[in-house]
């Protein structure tokens, strides 16, 4: 049988380890055109080149961006846009866990920078190609790290008292907050919106950091973490389920919708950190108003 996304096109972020690479390698084994998204040029172009061994080499493609640098998330959608006409299946996967406080390019917490930012510029600067390219799936990696976050509105950025766990417990709200929202704007459209958890795997998620915290994180991984190839089935299943294409705006965990906190179906929570978000990102001009017109278009 023929899968859903056989022939689609698909551009996933974070997708040179864990989770993201086993998404891409099991897509292209079903045959969509795979677009990665790494930051390392070296080991994107090798992980491309392994994906074409599994899949139709001509079926592979690869982009490099730092995405947490909106001006490198501009560059890669620009050089997407010029490749490609249609987008069917956007996994917005790329995140991370900083230990200690960082900043980005554009002088933001990295955490949010990365984690949220990332999630919400990459999706809005494709909207256009999702929504021309319907039915289309847009699918965010979120985290049971959510539950029990709050978003301090006043502080962001974090920079009273950073916490690693906690800033990173808040993008994985703000990932639920982006979700959520941007179902409720594009209903009728014929683009769906899930966020999931994919679970405590055993990836390189955390190596970034050099101190006892991630000594203690890599340590526990070893003991208790799931594989990737365990850890990306949601992801994929989010991709290709025939069963689910009219479902938006849910969160999956195990293949299942389940609830997510009881603080992420904040709705006003959620337009505001859209109304933030899109001042962050350059995108002011675009109103709720004027975005409800882009969509309709």
């Amino acid at each position: 049988m023929v899968s859903w996304i056989n022939g689609k096109t698909v551009l996933i972020t974070g997708a040179t380890d864990g989770i993201g690479k086993v998404t891409a390698r099991e897509l292209a084994k079903q045959g969509a055109q795979v677009v990665i998204v790494g930051r390392n040029p070296e080991k994107t172009a090798k992980v491309a080149e392994e994906l074409r061994q599994v899949g139709n080499p001509a079926m592979v493609d690869y982009l490099v961006a730092d995405l947490a640098s909106q001006a490198s998330i501009r560059q890669m959608v620009a050089t997407f846009r010029q490749r490609y006409d249609q987008l069917h299946v956007l996994i917005n996967n790329a995140g991370a866990y900083f230990t200690r406080r960082q900043i980005s390019p554009d002088g933001l917490e990295m955490t949010f920078a990365l984690n949220h930012l990332g999630y919400f510029l990459t999706t809005l600067l494709l909207l256009d190609v999702i929504k021309a390219s319907a039915p289309a799936r847009i699918i965010n990696v979120s985290s049971m790290a959510h539950n029990g976050a709050r978003l301090n509105f006043d502080d962001l950025q974090n920079e009273r008292g950073y916490n690693g766990w906690r800033a990173y417990s808040q993008s994985k709200l703000a990932n639920l907050y982006f979700t959520y929202e941007l179902a409720r704007r594009l209903e009728g459209t014929g683009v769906t919106v899930n966020a999931l958890h994919p679970g405590f795997v055993a990836s390189r998620f955390a190596h970034n950091n050099h101190d006892l915290i991630a000594w203690g994180f890599r340590l526990v991984q070893r003991l208790f973490a799931i594989s990737p190839e365990e850890g990306a089935q949601t992801s994929i299943y989010l991709a290709t389920a025939d069963e689910i294409a009219g479902v938006s705006g849910r969160y999956f965990v195990n293949k299942r919708p389940v609830p997510s906190s009881a603080a992420s179906y904040d709705r006003a929570a959620a337009q505001r950190l859209w109304e933030i978000s899109l001042r962050l990102c350059g995108l002011a001009e675009v109103t709720p108003a004027r975005f409800v017109a882009l969509t309709e278009g």
